[in-house]
């Protein structure tokens, strides 16, 4: 059923646009989606099993898009993508700084006990990545897509670490808003800086 999942989650996400995930009424959701609240409940569990979902698609979303950066450009491409995701979704950004409001779900970044059938849930229900879980899964990432098979491990390393920087410089500017644009040129500067 991954398309009623979809458009659950889709609904789930409006709503949450519309008001604070306290308001956000699972009938509602289900209503929104041309689903029955049952069907919600059969997919979810719980409104806690859709937040979780909820965040774990945001979070999946955000490293498609580092990956799709990654392709495109540098650091500097992955950092804007960084900043211009937290923008658009006030999940993303709440997952990469560890903030949550009191109008987003909040749901335990530990792993709850699972017992549904539906393999996307019970990847849901497993852990959810922290602000540290994001540096590195987009440090890793930046590792594989912009390392030279076979460098010298001190290259590796300076890579590594350059990688570590951008990632959380880009963090920092979720946190701290640059002008648009901005966390590109402080990456570059920041790089240029440690090469000298």
């Amino acid at each position: 059923m991954p398309a009623a999942r979809e458009s659950l989650l889709d609904a789930a996400c409006t709503a949450l646009g519309r008001r604070a995930w306290g308001g956000v009424r699972m009938v509602d959701v289900a209503a929104v989606a041309g689903v029955s609240r049952q069907t919600l409940y059969n997919e979810f569990g719980s409104k806690e099993g859709l937040a979780r979902a909820l965040v774990r698609r945001e979070a999946d979303a955000y490293l498609a898009g580092v990956d799709r950066a990654l392709k495109e450009g540098g650091l500097d491409v992955v950092a804007e993508w960084t900043v211009t995701a937290a923008r658009r979704s006030p999940l993303v950004r709440a997952a990469l700084t560890g903030c949550w409001s009191e109008s987003l779900p909040s749901p335990t970044l530990t792993a709850v006990p699972s017992s549904s059938a539906v393999p996307a849930q019970r990847r849901a229900d497993g852990p959810l990545p922290a602000p540290a879980d994001f540096v590195t899964a987009v440090r890793d990432r930046a590792l594989a897509a912009l390392g030279a098979p076979g460098a010298p491990k001190t290259e590796s390393e300076a890579l590594a670490r350059d990688c570590e920087l951008a990632v959380r410089l880009a963090m920092s500017c979720v946190l701290a808003p640059v002008e648009e644009g901005g966390v590109g040129r402080l990456v570059r500067e920041a790089l240029r800086a440690r090469a000298t």
